[in-house]
């Protein structure tokens, strides 16, 4: 009888942790959302750590099949092969010292290798098969039922950065830029610019205009901020981020984000 007892009072116990478990695994109904957007950079390419899984019950992600998770690295899905830590967990654990009361839905869409022109409505990357910013919107769209987009982050332009392609970059971001605003419904939305790091511009030089781009973009549009990677290093590849710096890359997202309401 006692032993029929136990095994009753074990069952429960187990059942009542699995409920506590699935509760505070469950989505939050109204969160504070932010688009990830770009190629690998932002998707992130450091190498995951003890830090990559902070299970934080205030910062979530949604992934490609529209399911959303407690945010970890990596974010991304593009190149699940190499995919790792970038600056998407460490903006939103930033924003979150400044608004602790706030829950954060993160949407990662950047595409690793994608060129601005990779960035058009029915345009398929040929490196990953996706059709970047058509699944996007769909992303968003899904999203957005949860929340308000608050923010967009961007890192992008390594894939420009060639003497065919630089030229007509200011025109083609410019364009993108207006587009994504007008489709996804986030005209009066901060728009925070992340530049290519040194490293980068000393192995390629044509990507100085391709900064140059995107620091006059910040500085001659409103509601459009800048996040620089000078000083940053590389996993030593000349062209990722490594863990550390992507993390500090994410940090100075968030205070660009945050100064705009200072």
């Amino acid at each position: 009888m006692k032993f029929i007892e136990l095994k009753t009072l074990i069952m429960l116990l187990a059942i009542l942790l699995t409920g506590i478990s699935t509760f505070a695994q469950t989505t939050p109904v109204q969160m504070d959302l932010y688009l990830l957007i770009g190629q690998s950079n932002m998707a992130g390419r450091g190498v995951v750590d003890a830090a990559s899984q902070p299970d934080s019950p205030q910062v979530w992600a949604i992934n490609r099949h529209n399911e959303w998770k407690m945010a970890g690295d990596p974010l991304h899905e593009d190149k699940p092969a190499v995919v790792g830590v970038g600056p998407g967990l460490t903006f939103a654990q930033e924003i979150l010292k400044k608004q602790p009361e706030r829950v954060i839905g993160l949407i990662p869409c950047a595409v690793g290798g994608s060129g601005i022109e990779d960035w058009q409505p029915g345009a398929k990357h040929e490196q990953t098969g996706i059709y970047a910013y058509d699944e996007m919107l769909l992303r968003v769209k899904e999203a957005q039922k949860r929340g308000m987009i608050k923010g967009i982050i961007w890192h992008q332009g390594e894939s420009d950065s060639s003497p065919e392609k630089k030229d007509a970059y200011a025109a083609k971001l410019g364009a993108f830029f207006e587009r994504l605003r007008r489709d996804t419904h986030t005209e009066n939305v901060p728009l925070i610019v992340g530049t290519l790091g040194d490293f980068y511009v000393a192995k390629h030089p044509d990507a100085a205009l391709i900064n140059q781009v995107i620091v006059d973009y910040a500085k001659k549009n409103k509601l459009v901020y800048l996040a620089s990677a000078s000083g940053l290093t590389h996993k030593g590849d000349d062209t990722h981020f490594d863990t550390a710096s992507a993390r500090e890359l994410g940090r100075r997202y968030a205070e660009a984000f945050l100064k705009k309401e200072e």
